[in-house]
């Protein structure tokens, strides 16, 4: 997926959180992500790794990876989360790990969330994370339109919109490609890209160190 967003030439490269949390590599994503990122949220999954949360918090799978990268983060690891914020605002974008009601746990997934999201916030473009799930939704006139935005789709950055990019791990959308997001400010449209990448390889690192198995077979379905 680096790659494919380095072909395109960005001028910034924003993540939205939970770079850690799920899979078996991560102190090398804390590398990456710290090095290509010119912005960058702290996740609630960030945070339990931390132990900034409780991880009675999560469901069971979720908090035993949790644990399990809590015991392997290393201090640059630590130091690079430890310094995100969840939260942040940048050219003339809103961007929240979860929402801007609750920036950590909150998720977007319905229209009343969307709707009270773009009316507590004021730049024309709010992106979100969390939901591993990506979406495109707009407001005119007080009327909500968009939705689940698939792989290719493109929207007019005309009027306000809540954007979700999708996840690069763990997708929700039954879609299980790494998903992104292109920001494109001259000609005003967002592009939702999807990557395929060897899930198979992800899986088996899953499945050697002991993360739970669901969180691996989960991979190959994209829910």
């Amino acid at each position: 997926m680096l790659v494919e967003i380095d072909s395109f030439g960005p001028d910034a490269v924003w993540c939205l959180g939970d770079t850690v949390g799920y899979g078996p590599a991560p102190n090398r994503c804390c590398e990456l992500v710290s090095e290509r990122a010119d912005l960058c949220l702290i996740g609630n999954h960030d945070l339990v790794a931390l132990g900034e949360l409780d991880v009675a918090d999560f469901n069971d799978e979720a908090a035993a990876a949790a644990l399990w990268t809590r015991e392997r983060l290393t201090e640059r690891s630590r130091a690079f989360l430890s310094g995100l914020q969840p939260k942040a605002t940048a050219n003339g974008a809103e961007l929240f790990h979860a929402s801007p009601r609750d920036p950590v746990w909150e998720y977007v997934l319905s229209a009343e969330t969307a709707y009270v999201s773009l009316l507590t916030t004021q730049a024309p473009l709010v992106l979100v994370g969390h939901s591993h799930v990506a979406l495109a939704i707009g407001l005119d006139g007080g009327e909500l339109h968009g939705g689940l935005a698939e792989g290719g789709s493109e929207v007019a950055l005309d009027g306000r919109w809540l954007i979700n990019p999708g996840a690069v791990g763990q997708p929700r959308d039954n879609d299980p490609r790494a998903a992104w997001l292109e920001i494109d400010r001259a000609e005003r449209v967002a592009r939702f890209h999807r990557v395929t990448y060897p899930i198979e390889v992800t899986q088996a690192a899953m499945r050697e160190t002991g993360l739970p198995e669901s969180l691996a077979e989960r991979l190959a379905h994209g829910i």
